[in-house]
């Protein structure tokens, strides 16, 4: 070959590609992408260990998650009810407003073996005679609608519970009605007396997550 540059020797030049800047590009948003991802999981890790989930939780109801909590009363809660009186201040009056004699003396006694104070024992008045359909039907003033009568229920489970408020006196009516069979054995009415004088508490409040 001729000229002025001589190519001696068995190894030849070699020619290098044009770079792609495409490729160059590429790669370089491939790792902003990466280091972004990897750098919010980090945050992520860093806000759980240092308590970012329990600032979610205060924003939201005020109790970790799982936490048995009983909700504190409001100023408007519904005031406790009266304390209920003992049988034994209860005086019962038992009418009979069925045909079949007897029922009126044999509760009363019954009853009195029971603590409770009986007054007057006999016919039911026109304005319920043979009217009661049920087992019977207690009768008592305003003021004994979530006291005497309740204890008095207990011992006739299903009597139909009335207030008359032109009554007078503290004395409640069990008005037998042709139902009527017996009152409650003994010991289920002092169980129910029981439960009613000591309720169940309200039940507590489990926050889930």
């Amino acid at each position: 070959m001729g000229g002025k540059y001589r190519i001696t020797g068995n190894k030849y030049p070699r020619m290098r590609r044009p770079r792609r800047r495409g490729r160059l590009v590429g790669l370089t948003v491939a790792s902003v992408v990466v280091l972004g991802v990897g750098g919010w999981g980090t945050l992520q890790l860093i806000d759980v260990f240092t308590g970012g989930g329990r600032k979610a939780s205060a924003a939201g109801d005020g109790t970790d998650c799982g936490v048995t909590t009983k909700a504190s009363p409001s100023p408007s809660a519904k005031p406790l009810p009266l304390p209920l009186p003992e049988p034994r201040t209860i005086t019962v009056n038992v009418l009979n407003a069925t045909t079949r004699g007897g029922l009126a003396k044999k509760t009363a006694d019954e009853l009195k073996k029971r603590g409770f104070k009986i007054g007057d024992v006999g016919n039911a008045t026109k304005q319920y005679d043979k009217k009661v359909k049920g087992t019977g039907l207690l009768l008592g003033p305003a003021a004994a609608l979530d006291t005497a009568l309740p204890v008095l229920g207990t011992q006739l489970p299903g009597a139909e519970r009335r207030t008359e408020a032109a009554r007078k006196g503290a004395a409640v009516d069990l008005v037998i009605g042709d139902g009527f069979k017996e009152l409650a054995k003994r010991q289920d009415a002092d169980r129910a007396l029981t439960k009613l004088a000591t309720p169940e508490p309200a039940p507590t409040t489990k926050k889930g997550c």
